[in-house]
C-alpha cells in the first residue's frame, strides 16, 4: 500500500531575487521540522529514495538544481554518484572533517562534473586544498559576522576564482542588504520564504527483502540471480530500480524488458551503490499490504501463463502483472507513471491498450479470476489454450510462490 511521505524545499535566490535552486530538506511527517532521533546519513538516504527514486527531483524543484546534504558516511559510500550531475549540488555538511579520503572524493566528484558546496562553513586552513573543487560556500549569517564572512570569502578567492558564496538564514531586509553589500551571490532564509512542504505517496517495501539485500551487499561478489529474485518480489524496489535507470544518470540504449536485464545493465558497482542506498534508507518495516500482495501474485500468474504459450515473453509478463496496480497504489494515472519508466512496448501495450496480446490476455484472465467471473475467465483463458483448471493451477502456484517468499 502507499503511504504519505513528506519533503521540504527552501528556495535559493540570486541578487535579482529570482529563484535559481532549491535546498531539499528531510521531513518525517506533516510538521515542517527536522525530526529528532535520525542521523544525517539516514536522513539523506531516505530523502534520495523519496525524491529522486520516486517522483523525480525535477518534480519537486521545478527542474531547477537541488541542493542535498551529504554526511561523511554518505560521501565515502559514494551515494552522490547515484544522482545525475546536472540536477544536483552536493552539499557537504559542516560536520565533515577535511581528511585525505574526503579530498579524494571531492576530486572524484569534481572530475565527474558534479558541483560541490560547503554548508555552514567556518574557515579552517585544513580546507585549503579543497577550495579548487568547490563551486559554492554557504555561510550561516546567524553565527557569522558580516566582516568575518567577507574576510573568509577573500581568502577562499585566492584558491578558487570560480567559487560563489551563499548567505543563509537571512531573517530580515537589513540582513539581506548587508549580505548583498558584502558581495554574496546567493541568498536563503525566512526573509524570502520558509521551507515549503511537499507531500506525495510512496510504495511500502518489505524489511525482510532489505535485510536480505544487505546480506548480498556484504558478499565479495554479487549474486545477480538472488538480487533479481529479491527485486522481483518487491514492487517498491522494482519501481525504484527502473526510475533510477531512467533518471538521466545512465545512457539508455534499449528498453528494459525485465528486472534481470535492468540489474545486469547497471553492473556491479552501480548495483552496490543502489542497494546501499535502499537498505540504508529503511523504507518501511511493515509487511506488504494487500495491494502489494495482489500485484506480486499477478506478476507470477502472468509469468506462468505466458511462459507456457509464448516463453520469450515471460519476463515482460511478470513486469506487466507487477506494475498493473501502480495507479491504485500511487493515486496517479497509470499512463503518467509509465512515462517515467523505461519499459518495453509489449509491457506498456498490455497495461494501456485493448490489443489482444498474450500478456494482455494473461492480465485480463487474472483480473477476471479475482472478480470471481468463472465464465468470462474461462473464455479469456481459452485464447491461450488454457482451461479453467489451468488458470486455477497457475493462481495456486502464484500464491504459493508469494507465501514461500513471505515466510523465508
Amino acid at each position: 500500500m502507499a503511504k504519505k511521505i513528506y519533503t521540504a524545499r527552501q528556495p535559493i535566490f540570486n541578487r535579482k531575487q529570482n529563484v535559481v535552486a532549491y535546498e531539499l530538506l528531510f521531513r518525517d511527517g506533516p510538521e515542517n521540522i527536522f525530526p529528532e532521533n535520525i542521523d544525517a546519513t539516514q536522513a539523506t538516504s531516505r530523502l534520495l529514495v523519496r525524491t529522486h527514486f520516486s517522483q523525480g527531483l525535477e518534480t519537486i524543484t521545478n527542474s531547477k538544481p537541488a541542493l542535498i546534504n551529504f554526511s561523511e558516511k554518505c560521501l565515502l559510500k559514494e551515494l552522490p554518484l547515484l544522482l545525475p550531475k546536472n540536477k544536483v549540488v552536493i552539499e557537504v555538511l559542516e560536520c565533515v572533517e577535511p581528511t585525505g579520503k574526503i579530498l579524494e572524493m571531492f576530486k572524484k566528484l569534481y572530475q565527474a562534473g558534479y558541483h560541490i558546496a560547503l554548508d555552514d562553513f567556518v574557515f579552517d586552513p585544513d580546507w585549503q586544498p579543497f577550495f579548487k573543487y568547490v563551486k559554492l560556500v554557504k555561510f550561516d549569517m546567524q553565527n557569522t559576522r558580516i566582516d568575518t564572512a567577507q574576510q573568509h570569502m577573500e581568502q577562499i578567492r585566492r584558491y578558487s576564482k570560480n567559487c560563489r558564496f551563499l548567505a543563509e538564514k537571512i531573517e530580515d531586509h537589513l540582513m539581506f542588504e548587508q549580505a548583498e553589500a558584502a558581495g554574496f551571490n546567493f541568498f536563503q532564509g525566512y526573509f524570502f520564504c520558509k521551507p515549503e512542504m511537499y507531500a506525495s505517496n510512496e510504495i511500502e517495501s518489505n524489511k525482510r527483502i532489505l535485510i536480505a539485500l544487505y546480506k548480498e551487499l556484504m558478499r565479495e561478489e554479487l549474486d545477480f540471480l538472488k538480487i533479481t529474485q529479491y527485486f522481483e518480489q518487491d514492487l517498491n524496489l522494482s519501481y525504484k530500480l527502473l526510475r533510477f535507470i531512467n533518471s538521466g544518470l545512465l545512457p539508455i540504449t534499449q528498453k528494459m524488458q525485465s528486472i534481470r536485464k535492468a540489474i545486469v545493465y547497471l553492473g556491479e558497482n552501480e548495483m552496490r551503490r543502489l542497494i546501499a542506498l535502499l537498505t540504508t534508507s529503511v523504507l518501511s518495516y511493515d509487511k506488504p499490504r494487500e495491494l502489494i500482495r495482489l500485484a506480486t501474485i499477478r506478476a507470477r500468474f502472468c509469468e506462468l501463463m505466458v511462459k507456457r504459450h509464448t516463453p520469450q515473453l515471460k519476463e515482460h509478463a511478470f513486469l506487466a502483472g507487477l506494475f498493473s496496480l501502480l495507479d491504485a497504489i500511487l493515486d496517479q494515472p497509470l499512463e503518467e507513471i509509465l512515462d517515467t519508466l523505461p519499459l518495453s512496448e509489449e509491457i506498456v501495450e498490455a497495461l494501456t491498450t485493448y490489443h489482444q496480446t498474450p500478456i494482455k490476455i494473461a492480465l485480463t484472465t487474472i483480473k477476471l479470476y479475482e472478480q470471481g467471473s468463472w465464465h468470462l475467465t474461462t473464455m479469456e483463458a481459452m485464447k491461450l489454450r488454457f482451461s479453467y483448471d489451468d488458470v486455477c493451477s497457475c493462481y495456486k502456484q502464484a500464491i504459493e510462490w508469494m507465501h514461500n517468499f513471505e515466510s523465508c
